[in-house]
């Protein structure tokens, strides 16, 4: 997949993904990869920038299988974040499939 549209929806993977209940960071990789091949490097950078901007709390649980994960929770800022990517998300794909499929001309 083209990187520059993994870019462009990955913050809101980990935002709707995160929404759901709350994730540690490799848990987020492997949850993503499911549909979109990333990397592990990819979403740490993410998850710190959306963790400064407010838009996740962080706490630490014990872990069964070594040391405690950080789990990110998302904010009210962050659940309103969320809402409006999935807005602009939504109008922005229908506009782009409509072209697609010849309608917007």
């Amino acid at each position: 997949m083209n990187i520059q549209f993994k870019k462009g929806v990955l913050e809101l993977c980990v935002l709707v993904l995160t929404a759901q209940k709350d994730r540690y960071g490799y848990e987020l990789v492997e949850e993503i990869s499911k549909q979109i091949e990333i990397s592990e490097g990819t979403i740490y950078p993410l998850l710190r920038r959306l963790t400064k901007d407010g838009y996740f709390s962080t706490y630490l649980r014990e872990s069964k299988e070594g040391p405690p994960r950080k789990y990110y929770c998302l904010t009210e800022s962050g659940r309103f974040y969320k809402n409006e990517l999935v807005k602009e998300w939504s109008h922005f794909s229908k506009g782009v499939q409509s072209m697609i499929d010849g309608e917007g001309m």
